[in-house]
């Protein structure tokens, strides 16, 4: 029984070539899914989820994360956004956080109260009387 080569390996390069556009297809299909983060809709209740431009709105969706996600939600907002800067936009940007979520971005990104915007805010404005 002989074997021709020129059939075989043309058998080869066209299942090779459907492997190959058929991971094309999905890491295509996966480049599309990671230019968002992998956040619940339920933490975007009042927007449209669909319609977010998670890079133009990171203030909004980083507060949102650190003040109503739980903890793997503020590691996808780290994959996608990058620690450095999160903690930059923390620091600099965000002018509101609750006060536990202060706490929680100080325990959780070795800061002091005193280095975010938001605390800072929060000192110069003294609250009402009651």
């Amino acid at each position: 029984m002989s074997v021709d080569f020129g059939q075989v390996f043309k058998a080869f390069y066209s299942r090779k070539k459907q492997r190959d556009s058929a991971y094309f297809m999905t890491y295509k299909k996966r480049k599309t899914i990671i230019d968002k983060p992998d956040l619940p809709r339920c933490l975007f209740w009042e927007f449209r989820y669909d319609d977010i431009e998670w890079r133009e709105e990171y203030r909004t969706v980083i507060a949102r994360v650190i003040e109503r996600g739980i903890p793997e939600h503020w590691l996808e907002m780290i994959r996608y956004y990058g620690e450095s800067f999160v903690i930059n936009v923390i620091k600099n940007e965000i002018v509101f956080l609750a006060d536990y979520a202060i706490e929680e971005v100080c325990i959780y990104f070795s800061l002091r109260p005193e280095e975010l915007l938001c605390y800072r805010r929060k000192q110069s404005k003294p609250g009402h009387w009651i």
